[in-house]
């Protein structure tokens, strides 16, 4: 795939609204994603560390990703994910770094590791893409 797929595909992932709250970065390569999300009090749940949502948004945004670097026609879509939180992390940043582990024609297996600040692993997961009906176009913000 080519370094202007990618590249769009990361100026789609941050042109999303929901991105404004969460503030993060991402970098797409062939395969390969990785998201950043820095840790902050409005992310915590009652007990003071990052909420689950959180793990989950940055395991399922770099492994949709690292699949749809895959495909540069259409958006892909998520049909599955399997989370694990394996600690709580409550400051620094976290980082999910995902790959594609299989690809076949009735979709993808992609895997991600959440780390904190100290290269920790605080979650795993896999999950499953198919593509899409979606054509990648200006219009959902796949463009430089």
């Amino acid at each position: 795939m080519s370094e202007t797929h990618f590249r769009k595909l990361e100026k789609m992932y941050l042109s999303a609204p929901i991105n404004r709250f969460f503030q993060p970065e991402i970098r797409i390569d062939d395969g390969r994603a990785e998201v950043r999300i820095p840790i902050r009090a409005e992310l915590f749940h009652a007990a003071g560390a990052a909420h689950g949502a959180v793990y989950f948004k940055a395991a399922d945004d770099a492994a949709f990703f690292a699949a749809n670097s895959l495909v540069e026609d259409a958006f892909v879509l998520t049909t599955s994910m399997n989370l694990y939180l394996l600690r709580p992390i409550a400051d620094g940043t976290l980082t999910s770094r995902a790959r594609v582990v299989h690809e076949a024609r009735s979709g993808f297996v992609a895997e991600a590791i959440l780390t904190d600040g100290r290269e920790r692993q605080v979650g795993r997961a896999t999950g499953t893409f198919v593509r899409g009906r979606t054509p990648l176009t200006e219009d959902i913000g796949y463009r430089l």
